[in-house]
């Protein structure tokens, strides 16, 4: 589990293509500490387990399912990424219940600055939508943020300073995709509701 909280910004050092799969070597030193073999570290969002540890870097194996379902194929040698590592007992949690299991894609559709903010527009991929609510969470590579406007396959969230110094989100341009991760508990509630489970349990009460 995650917090949604970005603890650096790592460089892709190498992409070994493995035809069905990718094996991706990112450079950081944030992460690394404390960090061992078959530890999770969240790519932009994505859960990946640690498989190598070098000096100044760690690598994992990413499979063709998730290449397909998030935007890590997009990635090349010297991009940037979000990175932080799984959430401990101890740690405050400063954003919100994050998965690290990328639940779409979306495409950024607009910028619009400010002197000291920035407001971006985000498309939605079918179905997810029914998740967010104004003023809700949303995880958009990996950072946990606060949704201004839930539009009908759009939303727009609102940067501040921090988020754009320390994220990839201050130089994703128009048209770059972006991982996409909803509320858990949203999706929970709506599993329920749709299965008729709370309805039972008050009658059987």
């Amino acid at each position: 589990m995650f917090t949604g909280i970005i603890e650096e910004l790592g460089t892709v050092e190498q992409i070994a293509q493995q035809g069905d799969a990718i094996r991706i070597t990112v450079a950081a030193e944030v992460v690394l500490a404390g960090t061992g073999l078959g530890d999770s570290i969240a790519v932009n969002g994505c859960c990946l387990t640690v498989a190598e540890l070098g000096e100044g870097c760690w690598t994992a194996d990413v499979m063709q399912e998730t290449l397909d379902k998030t935007s890590l194929g997009d990635l090349a040698p010297g991009h940037r990424v979000n990175l932080e590592r799984a959430v401990t007992v101890e740690k405050r949690l400063g954003g919100h219940i994050v998965q690290g299991h990328v639940d779409g894609v979306g495409t950024v559709l607009a910028r619009s600055r400010s002197e000291h903010w920035e407001v971006v527009e985000v498309s939605l991929p079918d179905g997810l939508g029914r998740y967010l609510v104004d003023k809700g969470s949303i995880t958009v590579d990996g950072i946990s943020l606060t949704v201004v406007e839930a539009r009908p396959e759009s939303f727009t969230i609102s940067l501040i300073p921090e988020t754009l110094a320390r994220t990839t989100l201050g130089f994703r341009g128009v048209g770059e995709r972006v991982n996409l991760e909803a509320d858990v508990i949203a999706k929970h509630v709506e599993k329920l509701l749709v299965s008729g489970y709370v309805q039972q349990g008050e009658n059987n009460e």
